[in-house]
């Protein structure tokens, strides 16, 4: 339902972010639903920009906070708010167009904890430790994968990353050289 009227009553504006399609539901100061629109991604920003100073929310996600510093930088005051606190105001099934409008209720909220606008740089930090948490969990797996398979086979090794690293006549040990790990039986 797009509603053909004028953009200067738009007091708050939920914002449901996707890949390519993204859905707005706006109402004006006394709660009235203004707009429901959907919009392609290139053409948010330009949409937002001719829009009256206002409340934005959005659902918190890597994205959002890329939108919320470019509608910060056109004057709106922008807010976002974690998933699982805008999943109680959906009205009806779940769908695009209703999460925008759960967004619209709930940035509204006086109670709503929002979730801070992350900077460009604490995005590249978060990716890092996500990378290197990952990297962990990775490891942490193939450890117990190859303990594992020693067990399997009769060979009783210790836990841990250390003891795998260890003296064990049959495994044998690993041995650091500046370019290359290499495999010595003990």
């Amino acid at each position: 339902m797009e509603q053909s009227t004028s953009t200067k009553v738009i007091k708050t504006v939920g914002i449901d972010l996707a890949k390519s399609v993204f859905h707005l539901h706006a109402v004006d100061s006394k709660g009235h639903i203004v707009l429901r629109k959907k919009l392609c991604r290139n053409k948010l920003a330009a949409y937002i920009a001719q829009l009256p100073t206002c409340l934005i929310g959005m659902a918190a996600c890597g994205d959002a906070h890329d939108w919320a510093r470019k509608f910060k930088a056109m004057g709106h005051d922008v807010r976002l708010i974690s998933p699982q606190f805008v999943k109680p105001y959906v009205k009806s099934n779940k769908n695009d167009m209703a999460d925008a409008a759960a967004i619209c209720e709930a940035v509204q909220r006086p109670d709503m904890r929002f979730v801070a606008i992350k900077s460009v740089e604490q995005q590249d930090i978060l990716a890092v430790h996500r990378a290197r948490s990952l990297a962990i969990s990775h490891r942490t797996a193939q450890a117990n994968q190859i303990r594992g398979l020693l067990l399997e086979n009769g060979i009783v090794a210790a836990r841990g990353m250390a003891a795998l690293r260890g003296s064990h006549p049959m495994i044998g040990r690993f041995r650091r050289s500046a370019d290359r790990v290499r495999f010595v039986r003990g």
